[in-house]
């Protein structure tokens, strides 16, 4: 599977939670390491990876966690 086939499906389960995933667009700095933050759809606030300091494995073990409550 690929990258952007994984990303669009981690996107579907999210949305299902009522949360969506931003990608990192910016420079990598002190508060953004180039990866995933997650946020709910509603008021867009920041549920985890504040810093985009998540990796699509991390999203995915996040999701898990979450389905499984």
């Amino acid at each position: 599977m690929t990258e952007k086939a994984r990303e669009q499906r981690i996107r579907r389960r999210l949305a299902k939670l009522d949360m969506v995933l931003h990608k990192s667009r910016g420079r990598i700095s002190l508060d953004n390491f180039g990866g995933y933050m997650i946020c709910d759809i509603h008021d867009n606030a920041v549920i985890d990876g504040s810093r985009f300091d998540l990796s699509l494995n991390d999203v995915e073990d996040f999701l898990d966690e979450a389905e499984a409550e």
